[in-house]
């Protein structure tokens, strides 16, 4: 069992990520209450009327981006290898349909029809290379060719936005990593993903929303942005990303 998934394990863990990352007014929190809004409106713009895709969510943990989309998809899929943290997605969205996946073992996605949504949020960032490989091994077999659907990938650490600002800080923390948006490009590249937009949900750092003094700059600086392009030096960016080649041969 790698330390990465074996973290998301612990009931006591879960329950933290739940309750103490994504605590109300806090940077999280703040980043999904945007992307909702603007994510929401992104399916009914991207998929045609009448046509819901199936979601298919990624390392699901407590099922957060599940329930992004309640009520836009025509079904919702979870994939995850802590059953703990299964547990919580089942209480906060009872209607999907959840499955525990084994760590380093192959997960493909169930057939339950097309259009398809793939999702991945708050994963490939400090996930080691080997669970990247599987998160995008998984969305190509979701989304075979470009007609499929979407995939959309969440960078919550990017590098070049205000938060290399506490770098050096963070040095040696093992949560502090930072992903390029040319890397993440390269790492869909791989797989046969070609990025075809992207947006950018706040500008400030996390830090500056756990003190006092810089949280109503942070939040006055993050409802600006709401208005102005900025996913080139967002703190948070979600990738659009489509298949190029139905050739392509994992």
């Amino acid at each position: 069992m790698s330390d990465y998934a074996s973290v998301f394990r612990d009931a006591a863990a879960a329950a933290r990520y739940d309750e103490e990352v994504f605590a109300a007014g806090g940077w999280a929190a703040e980043v999904d209450r945007r992307q909702r809004a603007r994510l929401r409106r992104w399916v009914g713009e991207a998929f045609p009327p009448g046509s819901r895709p199936v979601q298919h969510d990624f390392a699901c943990g407590s099922g957060r981006t599940l329930a992004m989309f309640e009520g836009l998809v025509a079904g919702a899929h979870g994939y995850d290898t802590s059953a703990t943290m299964l547990a919580r997605a089942r209480r906060r969205l009872p209607g999907a349909a959840l499955h525990l996946i084994e760590e380093g073992v192959p997960a493909e996605p169930v057939r339950a029809g097309a259009p398809v949504l793939v999702t991945a949020f708050r994963f490939l960032l400090n996930a080691p290379a080997e669970a990247r490989v599987a998160a995008l091994s998984f969305a190509a077999l979701a989304l075979p060719d470009p007609s499929s659907g979407y995939l959309l990938v969440e960078n919550h650490g990017p590098r070049g936005s205000l938060r290399a600002v506490g770098r050096r800080r963070h040095r040696g923390q093992r949560w502090f990593a930072e992903l390029s948006h040319g890397e993440v490009a390269d790492l869909l590249g791989r797989h046969g993903f070609a990025i075809v937009d992207r947006f950018g949900f706040a500008l400030a750092p996390a830090g500056t929303y756990s003190r006092g003094w810089s949280r109503p700059l942070a939040q006055v600086l993050d409802a600006v942005s709401d208005r102005v392009p900025h996913a080139a030096i967002a703190t948070d960016v979600v990738y659009v990303a489509r298949r190029f080649d139905s050739t392509y041969n994992l």
